[in-house]
């Protein structure tokens, strides 16, 4: 409240003012510690708002006229010596306390009808925080996918295979489908990701692979030394790996190597190292596409960092492809079980 009042202060004598309140802030003052009300609906605003106002904070914290405000706030003894981001979770670590407090009240009380009525606070209480927090997810994981639809590059066909020539006044024809359909948080999760080596004929490649609940992606990384401006670099989500922040904060991209290798056209091999050791190749795995007719139409051979970073993608891509058959399965039944579509058929 110290910080929020202050910056309403400076903005009524016009400092600060292209700062937004809101996105600091959010509803910060309806919170309040009585349970009258809608306790839990504030509560869920503020705490869905609070990832962007991290993002956002970090952004401002690079002015110099903001830099003061903060530690001129900073200095009041109510804050103890609490930095601004210490102070904005708070409220969702108080939120998190609130059944333990109401199960302790509830064991202390006498009174049969108040034990029921805080019993029922309690129980409330605890399905708003599951609530949230599969709320918090589904947000978290749809600013990562805004992110990936940033930085993932989805080559032309003639720039990804030399093998298609495609006159410049042909190439309108060739509609790439947008990736932000591709990499939609609606359609698809992301269940693994990491950097790997990808081996070809002269050299090795740095590579990056998407691991989806429908497809593989094999991208290469391409890091830019030149420095992303400030604010920009300051918005990167958290969630994303250490790698990926790199790479934005450099202002580089993941550049797709080949299409999405769909899971049921995926097959995974380990590779002996016998095999290998001549090639200086370790903990190498082959990942193939095949087409429709069983023909491999792609091949990939990967070495990872150490033998047990080999076995935990082997383990993640053989478990994706057995949930993604599984589900494709159940369709199948589904659709052929359905009254309305087989009378139809």
């Amino acid at each position: 409240m110290i910080f929020m009042n202050t910056l309403k202060y400076l903005q009524t004598h016009e400092y600060l003012l292209d700062v937004d309140l809101w996105r600091l802030f959010a509803n910060l003052e309806e919170l309040s510690q009585y349970f009258r009300g809608s306790l839990c609906q504030s509560h869920q605003i503020y705490c869905l708002n609070y990832s962007a106002a991290v993002f956002y904070l970090e952004s401002l914290r690079q002015r110099n006229d903001f830099g003061i405000y903060l530690k001129w706030c900073e200095q009041n003894e109510q804050c103890r010596r609490l930095h601004l981001p210490e102070l904005l979770v708070a409220p969702l670590h108080r939120l998190t306390r609130y059944p333990l407090l109401l199960k302790n009240i509830w064991k202390r009380s006498t009174d049969s009808t108040e034990k029921i009525m805080i019993y029922s606070i309690k129980e409330k209480v605890e399905k708003s925080i599951r609530d949230l927090e599969g709320k918090v997810k589904w947000l978290d994981n749809f600013q990562k996918f805004r992110h990936l639809q940033e930085i993932i590059v989805w080559p032309p066909l003639w720039d990804r295979d030399k093998r298609f020539f495609i006159p410049e006044c042909l190439k309108h024809i060739f509609k790439e489908h947008m990736a932000e359909s591709i990499l939609s948080p609606t359609n698809r999760h992301l269940l693994y990701e990491g950097k790997l080596t990808l081996a070809e004929s002269t050299r090795f490649l740095d590579v990056y692979l998407f691991l989806f609940d429908d497809f593989l992606l094999v991208t290469k990384t391409k890091r830019n030394k030149k420095k992303v401006g400030g604010s920009d670099s300051s918005l990167i989500c958290h969630s994303l790996t250490p790698e990926l922040q790199t790479v934005i904060k450099e202002g580089g991209s993941c550049t797709v190597l080949d299409q999405p290798i769909p899971l049921d056209r995926l097959v995974v091999k380990s590779i002996d190292p016998l095999h290998m050791s001549a090639f200086g190749l370790r903990n190498a795995f082959l990942i193939q596409h095949e087409n429709r007719y069983q023909q491999c139409i792609a091949a990939f051979l990967l070495q990872a960092q150490t033998e047990n970073i080999k076995k935990t993608w082997m383990t993640q891509i053989t478990s994706a492809i057995s949930c993604f058959i599984k589900r494709q399965e159940t369709k199948k039944i589904s659709l052929f079980t359905s009254p309305v579509e087989s009378s139809e058929i």
